[in-house]
């Protein structure tokens, strides 16, 4: 039609779009002027992997410049934990004094805490600002817990919030070596988890195994010493 000039669209956009939001969508006359207005686009985000690693190759990564961040309880961490390390726990004990609390409390207590000394705990509302508070999104940190578990879910939470550089140990302390790695405290790495009465039981059978050890080696090597002492037994 006369009179009309002709219109095409054409569209200029940044050479990255991981590093520009804005896309730019014109229409453009044959004469030369261009009308056109920015459309917001959502930047791609990347996110970090977390690392998993075995004892020997944490033990690469702290000799690297990764520092070391222990998320278990007070009480695991009291008991072993690695040389200069920070600790910063995902869980921390529950003291609310609300009728729910407490009854779910009393019944933990007479079972998991009677048996294996594990605290009554809630997750830690603090966590993520602690660790922020204490180091950057670049800092190379290598979480900790006792079996795996836990380590795994603050590299999630760490990881959301931006932390690139994150690594756990597969399968928690539980699975380093005495000497592996320096350690603080009355146990060993592996054993910090071990508490109540399990580790009253674990006595009791080490003791008893090293009597029936003796009493076979004293019959194997003194059978007639052995006859008179049975011959001395009394019985029913």
């Amino acid at each position: 039609m006369a009179g009309l000039g002709t219109y095409c669209c054409s569209t200029f956009s940044s050479k990255s779009l991981r590093t520009s939001p804005l896309e730019f969508k014109s229409l453009t006359h044959r004469g030369g002027t261009v009308v056109g207005n920015p459309i917001r686009r959502r930047g791609l985000a990347i996110r970090a992997e977390v690392n998993y690693v075995s004892a020997e190759e944490a033990k690469e990564l702290i000799a690297e410049g990764y520092t070391v961040l222990d998320v278990r309880d007070k009480s695991q961490f009291d008991r072993a934990h690695i040389k200069s390390c920070y600790h910063v726990p995902l869980f921390i004990e529950n003291e609310d004094n609300d009728f729910g609390t407490i009854v779910k409390r009393t019944l933990h207590n007479n079972f998991s805490g009677l048996f294996f000394g594990l605290p009554f705990t809630k997750p830690n509302p603090e966590f993520v600002q602690s660790v922020k508070s204490q180091f950057s999104l670049g800092s190379k940190l290598l979480l900790v817990c006792q079996e795996g578990l836990r380590s795994t879910a603050a590299a999630n939470k760490l990881e959301e919030t931006g932390f690139q550089n994150l690594a756990c140990i597969v399968s928690g302390l539980q699975t380093v070596k005495p000497g592996t790695l320096d350690s603080v405290g009355s146990t060993e790495l592996q054993d910090a988890g071990k508490a109540g009465l399990i580790t009253i039981q674990g006595k009791i059978s080490a003791v008893l195994g090293t009597v029936l050890v003796c009493a076979y080696l004293f019959i194997t090597f003194f059978p007639d010493q052995a006859e008179k002492l049975f011959q001395l037994a009394p019985t029913s």
